[in-house]
């Protein structure tokens, strides 16, 4: 006997609906609170039956797959956009229940579009790497905002001046603005000194891990991967067994160039930008060293340069390192994820 299980998981509930395959037997319920005590009594009824569930990879999925796990079940995950994608064109309104008993039809037809479940250290990993992608992004937008002030008091870019230097610090001091700017840029500076503050406290443990880690120490061998872009495309992209073959690989990245073609029309293609975007960015950091005269892929980054640009030729010098790092990685086999 084997239980299939359709959850919709929402902040403050969770819908369930599960068919005994033996008997026929359909039921439903509600589990409230969404935390992890009401789930692990909910689940508690099902301990020692074979039991198969299907969820969406939304927040909150983490804790809701280590309870089915405590108690033998055996989770999937969905990959939401490709699950609603399945439903069709709506033509009755939308309910939790109904969402749940599509996660159990799909999983029991076998057409669940399935994520990779990443194994618990991979995806606190993942957790410290996107929180670090984060910070700098952060630090990146104040930084815009205090040139979005002074343009608009009609100070010019300054492309020979970082302004986060102490000579720029210098130069923002000796401007003429009123009060209120003057306070606009005296808070985006107190902030992005915070933000610089708690920065290295995630970069060192994130290269130390990096320069132990089998997975990460092979990427470095791919010139322009460095210990943060390893470590940040180890994590994302996780287990590359999962992937047939290295164009997939590329398309989870987000690399790939999608292409609308129709009878002889065609319109341009351009990136899918679907993966992660921490991956992209680990990724595009490495190819930036393809400009280095010492590069394996300089000749190549010279001629994609001159045809497409700098930032194009970039993108496909990323692509390729997407690849190369596929196939390090599904060579290493179970090492390559291995604990440091």
């Amino acid at each position: 006997m084997t239980i299939m299980m359709g959850l919709d998981q929402h902040r403050a509930q969770i819908t369930a609906e599960w068919l005994d395959t033996e008997t026929g037997e359909i039921s439903r319920t509600r589990v409230a609170p969404a935390d992890r005590e009401a789930v692990r009594r909910f689940l508690a009824r099902f301990s020692g039956q074979s039991l198969e569930v299907a969820l969406e990879a939304t927040t909150g999925w983490r804790f809701v797959v280590e309870e089915l796990r405590a108690v033998g079940a055996r989770a999937h995950l969905a990959e939401p956009a490709e699950t609603s994608a399945l439903r069709g064109n709506k033509k009755h309104a939308k309910s939790d229940r109904a969402d749940a008993r599509h996660l159990r039809e799909l999983l029991m037809t076998g057409r669940l579009p399935e994520c990779w479940i990443a194994p618990d250290h991979i995806l606190d990993l993942r957790a410290r790497v996107r929180l670090r992608h984060s910070l700098v992004d952060e630090r990146g937008e104040w930084q815009q905002r205090i040139r979005a002030v002074l343009y608009h008091h009609g100070f010019p870019r300054r492309s020979d001046l970082d302004l986060l230097t102490a000579a720029g610090r210098d130069w923002l001091t000796e401007l003429s603005l009123p009060a209120a700017a003057r306070d606009q840029i005296t808070i985006a500076l107190t902030v992005i000194g915070t933000l610089d503050a708690q920065i290295p406290a995630i970069d060192k443990p994130l290269r130390a891990y990096a320069r132990r880690q089998t997975g990460c120490r092979a990427l470095m061998g791919h010139y322009g991967i460095g210990e943060l872009t390893s470590i940040a495309i180890l994590a994302e992209l996780g287990d590359c067994r999962r992937f047939s073959s290295s164009r997939y690989a590329v398309r989870y990245g987000g690399l790939d160039i999608t292409v609308h073609a129709s009878d002889r029309r065609r319109a341009p293609g351009h990136l899918s930008r679907q993966g992660p975007p921490v991956l992209r960015w680990a990724l595009y950091e490495a190819a930036q060293a393809a400009t280095r005269p010492s590069s394996p892929d300089h000749a190549y980054y010279r001629q994609a340069a001159q045809r497409l640009g700098h930032n194009r030729a970039c993108l496909a010098i990323a692509r390729n390192l997407l690849k190369r790092s596929y196939h390090t990685l599904k060579e290493l086999g179970d090492q390559a994820l291995a604990p440091a």
